[in-house]
């Protein structure tokens, strides 16, 4: 041992990453040697970590970055699209269509992945997620084009209010005011909505393809079933979003659904100058720069989507708390650091010319919990990953295949969560919560349905009522109560209900 080595173990300082780190030969399974490494890591918080130094690369890590790429090409591609539907839609000197949505797509994952994703959460700072997109905003983006918003108005907006909510910690409160129950209820009810809408998008395809093939959906989806139970089976379900999602390709292909995929996406860089996507009424967002009117149209927009992303941002934490073993607190994602790299991607991002409205990253995350793999080493591959393909462009048009990117998502995403939801609600009390949660969810949608259950839960009147005694008067009544307000208030803004009750939006 070094002179140095002895004068820190003097001074009472734990070992280092290096100092701790063993072969994996000298383990007696896989499993012990990633947990080990989760168990010893030590990330700097804004500081320098390095590959040898503080982390190694593993096989494991290919399986989040490739679950990841898949998933952000596919949720870009949905996001753009919305965007230039909506936009089009609303002002009549606005034409955009599927060019711009993949050039905009293919902006987002260049120089914003590099430095929120490479630098920032592989190097920077380890216990930041990285910052993805936010999948349950999708569906508002026709409402927002309509209601007069502007996606650089409304990136400044969720900026400043993310900066906000993580300076004050408040990001990681409301994560600790979330009850087992509450959460086991929210993560069935995204979980099972989100595979049922998969598994309609897979049958949609086969039925819309010539000849009305609906049966290669449900022999993809037969054939993937089966391997995920094979791969749960034999403890490798790490596997499942690369081998069910090459797996789902190869069965599409051998019963004849190759001519619906089409590479049309061609080598090369977008635009890169912001002047070209906001300077201009002519050419990129045909936008401009935005004006007051579109600062008050994207403000209540802004608030839900910072709303959300505490319960998004919970799902995802508790994965990792789920497949780490004890002693790898270190390694978990840090909620208000997250938040914060959330919100300056989304105002650098989108001043960049993108679009994309940001979030944790849970086709990351999930799978990299399910690995045990901690954040940096796969966020380093992944990023590197979406630039090769963003260049590439070609790659993009396989990705979003339906028998692709549907099964990818449901054994990546879906079924995890759902599967995660109904372990955490073993005990009757956090059944009840996780009822309520379910219940309040279907009738109005998981965010509300959060909100309510949180002032309920922490306030005794379901759940576990000794949980209750235990909080402060802020714990259990004024802050869930103001977020329920905040929720309540940004949804009948927008007219979220409009659909569902037809009451139409305040503003």
């Amino acid at each position: 041992m070094t002179d140095t080595v002895t004068s820190t173990r003097e001074a009472g300082e734990a070992p280092s990453y290096r100092e701790m780190h063993r072969d994996a030969s000298e383990f007696a399974s896989r499993s012990d040697y990633l947990e080990h490494e989760l168990k010893i890591m030590r990330p700097r918080r804004y500081g320098l970590n390095l590959i040898g130094r503080d982390f190694h690369f593993e096989l494991e890590d290919l399986v989040p970055a490739i679950a990841g790429t898949i998933g952000i090409i596919a949720m870009y591609s949905a996001v753009m699209m919305s965007w230039a539907n909506g936009l089009s839609a609303a002002w009549p000197d606005v034409t955009l269509g599927r060019e711009f949505a993949i050039a905009v797509s293919r902006l987002e994952m260049l120089l914003p992945v590099l430095l929120f994703c490479v630098l920032g959460s592989g190097i920077f700072n380890p216990r930041a997620n990285l910052a993805g997109n936010h999948g349950p905003m999708i569906p508002l983006i026709a409402s927002m084009a309509l209601a007069g918003a502007h996606p650089l108005a409304l990136a400044l907006w969720i900026g400043a209010f993310g900066l906000g909510l993580s300076w004050v910690k408040g990001g990681s409160r409301l994560v600790n005011l979330t009850s087992q129950g509450t959460a086991g209820g929210l993560l069935i009810f995204l979980g099972f909505s989100g595979a049922m809408s998969q598994i309609g998008s897979l049958k949609a395809w086969g039925m819309g393809l010539e000849g009305q093939m609906g049966y290669v959906a449900l022999v993809v989806l037969a054939v993937n079933i089966l391997l995920y139970a094979v791969l749960a089976r034999l403890g490798k379900r790490w596997l499942a979003i690369p081998a069910c999602a090459v797996t789902g390709l190869v069965v599409a292909l051998a019963l004849g659904a190759g001519f619906d995929l089409e590479f049309t996406t061609e080598t090369g860089l977008p635009p890169l100058s912001p002047s070209y996507w906001w300077g201009s009424t002519d050419q990129g967002w045909m936008l401009g720069l935005p004006n007051m009117q579109h600062f008050i149209a994207s403000l209540p927009f802004a608030i839900l989507a910072v709303a959300m992303w505490s319960p998004d941002f919970l799902g995802h934490r508790i994965f990792q708390e789920m497949n780490y073993p004890k002693g790898a607190d270190r390694v978990l994602m840090d909620v208000d650091d997250t938040m914060t790299m959330c919100s300056l991607r989304q105002v650098v991002g989108t001043a960049l010319g993108g679009g994309n409205i940001t979030s944790s990253w849970g086709t990351y995350m999930i799978p990299a919990a399910i690995a045990k793999r901690p954040i940096p080493a796969g966020a380093i591959l992944l990023g590197l990953m979406t630039i090769a393909i963003a260049i590439l462009g070609f790659p993009m048009d396989v990705a979003v295949w339906p028998p692709v990117m549907c099964v990818a998502l449901l054994v990546g995403v879906f079924l995890p969560m759902l599967e995660a939801g109904v372990q955490m609600i073993k005990e009757s009390r956090d059944a009840q919560a996780a009822g309520v949660c379910l219940f309040a969810a279907a009738v109005t949608n998981p965010v509300l349905a959060w909100a309510v259950t949180m002032l309920l839960d922490n306030n005794g009147w379901i759940g576990d009522r000794e949980r209750a005694t235990r909080l402060s008067l802020a714990d259990r009544l004024i802050i869930p109560a103001s977020v329920l307000a905040v929720c309540l208030f940004a949804m009948l803004a927008v007219g979220m209900f409009e659909g569902q009750y037809g009451i139409p939006a305040l503003f």
